[in-house]
């Protein structure tokens, strides 16, 4: 992302750029920039296509057609799919394109064996934008409240992240909540998140199997009967306990191995709070418990399916037995 500050604040352009990943919320800020930075503003000189169904001799005819009275014209061409399949046709010509015409590309998938990805490689820049990590999301979260001149502590953010996800475009919204809520204070604390942010499902489902972990049945049927208030179907609701249960005897296995937090994340492959969570619960629950409570929890979908048990009553049931 280094190159694509430079070329932005520069206004040095390559022929073509692609932003593809799994974090949409940089996606679209950084193709925002380019668009603003490659047109200044003046939209004559910006022609978009979207969609898997792109008309290419379209797309070649509107790079050929000058700048209306500026330097470049930009043609943005989003989830097209061509970095999958179909995009000989536009690689062959980005090679003899006008110098006037620059390509910006943003997809979420795409795969790297292409014709059209390496061109893209070889004539512009490939931007692979995922998942940012807590350590660099506590840095910009931090940031975007000392624009609003208020400040947050590192415990705090974490917590945050926690609360909300690691997804920048819910993060951005829940810190501008946030920064609405405290009014004239300067200072986010904890208490000031728990009263305006949204807690994620798979965070409502940590403190549900940390209740069950710690057999505190009250709040555990507590936590199951606000999901349902909120209209969790019942079997998502099992899903995502099944998923924690999996979790836990993981990070269990591989923190009997010796790994540390951060290994446990990547082999699992999930977020550092995530695998900070899972092994936290882990100290509760032994092996054979693990073991058991995923396989009681296959057998109330299985009883479900076959309409041996309602769905709530057996997800109910479920939490009653490990809770006890």
């Amino acid at each position: 992302m280094k190159v694509l500050n430079e070329d932005i604040k520069n206004k040095t352009f390559k022929k073509a750029y692609l932003l593809f990943g799994e974090e949409e919320y940089l996606k679209v800020n950084y193709k925002r920039q380019l668009v603003a930075a490659i047109t200044d503003g003046n939209e004559m000189n910006l022609a978009k296509y979207e969609g898997d169904r792109i008309d290419i001799q379209e797309v070649i005819d509107d790079a050929d057609t000058a700048p209306f009275f500026a330097e470049h014209k930009l043609i943005l061409i989003e989830d097209s799919e061509l970095f999958k399949t179909g995009g000989d046709e536009l690689a062959e010509y980005l090679e003899k394109s006008p110098e006037s015409s620059i390509f910006v590309f943003v997809e979420t998938k795409v795969d790297k064996r292409t014709k059209f990805y390496k061109a893209v490689k070889e004539l512009g820049y490939p931007c692979e934008i995922n998942k940012q990590s807590e350590d660099v999301l506590a840095q910009w979260g931090a940031q975007l409240f000392a624009k609003a001149e208020k400040r947050i502590k590192k415990a705090d953010m974490s917590y945050l992240i926690t609360i909300v996800g690691t997804d920048m475009d819910m993060l951005s919204n829940e810190i501008e909540k946030l920064i609405g809520y405290v009014g004239e204070k300067k200072t986010i604390d904890k208490e000031d998140i728990d009263a305006v942010c949204i807690k994620q499902l798979s965070v409502k489902i940590f403190d549900m199997v940390d209740a069950m972990s710690v057999k505190n049945q009250k709040k555990a049927l507590s936590c199951y009967y606000e999901l349902i208030a909120e209209r969790e179907p019942p079997m998502g609701i099992l899903y995502m306990i099944t998923r924690q249960f999996n979790l836990i005897l993981q990070a269990k296995d591989l923190s009997a191995r010796g790994m540390g937090q951060n290994e446990i994340a990547r082999v699992m492959g999930v977020q550092n709070f995530i695998a900070r969570k899972s092994i936290s619960q882990a100290k509760n629950f032994s092996i054979k418990d693990l073991k058991n409570g995923l396989n009681d929890s296959l057998k109330v979908e299985t009883d479900f399916k076959n309409g041996l048990i309602n769905e709530n009553v057996g997800v109910e049931m479920l939490i009653i037995k490990y809770s006890e």
